[in-house]
């Protein structure tokens, strides 16, 4: 599985991205202005870092306005992926933009019916947002395994990019499931790092190096 960073500040991706941990970004315009950044500037600062995939959404509705800053946004970078709603608009979009080369990211995706729509439209990636559904007591894991079976079954190109992730567990059953790619704010990433035992047998080991006078170097 893939991992995407859903951020839009450069340090934090830096960080990642010099430990490997970084196969694309995905950005929003919530994460845009929390970066304070304009957004064509620090996506092109990120395209210049990230090899992978890095998403820039428009922000308009119509299919007409969508595709005229889809293009713009194309061409900051070869790797960028377009970010439109799913909604017909978005489709429509995402239709044009993939017939020109384009990488179409389709995002607030909440339903199998959705995905298989997206999937129709040529889309690169599908976005299912897992946290928001589970947030409606929904089980937004339920998401990613109806669209792996759907696309699985028609042998769909679409990428499932699991997305609203608040777990270091969402990442791991994303995995399980078969999500191509999942993407999380970079704390949830580094958190997977974590675990009790390890903290626990790491204080025990250092106090044994202590008391037995150990020293490398």
């Amino acid at each position: 599985m893939k991992f995407f960073v859903d951020t839009a500040e450069i340090d934090q991706i830096k960080e990642l991205n010099d430990l490997g941990m970084v196969d694309g970004v995905t950005t929003n315009p919530s994460l845009i202005m929390k970066s304070g950044r304009d957004i064509l500037e620090v996506t092109k600062e990120i395209c210049d870092m990230v090899d992978g995939p890095v998403s820039a959404e428009v922000v308009a509705l119509e299919a007409d306005d969508m595709l005229a800053e889809g293009r713009k946004l194309a061409k900051i970078a070869d790797n960028i992926a377009v970010k439109v709603p799913l909604t017909w608009a978005g489709l429509k979009t995402c239709k044009t933009l993939t017939d020109e080369g384009t990488m179409v990211n389709v995002t607030l995706c909440f339903s199998a019916n959705q995905a298989l729509l997206a999937a129709k439209a040529g889309a690169t990636f599908i976005s299912p947002f897992i946290g928001r559904l589970d947030d409606i007591n929904m089980d937004g894991l339920d998401l990613i395994e109806d669209i792996r079976t759907i696309y699985d079954n028609y042998g769909f190109e679409t990428n499932i990019l699991a997305a609203s992730i608040r777990s270091a567990n969402h990442m791991s059953e994303c995995a399980k499931i078969g999500a191509d790619v999942a993407t999380a704010p970079p704390g949830v990433i580094k958190a997977m790092a974590n675990h009790v035992l390890t903290d626990k047998g790491l204080a025990a080991f250092m106090a044994d190096a202590e008391k037995a006078g150990i020293k490398i170097v």
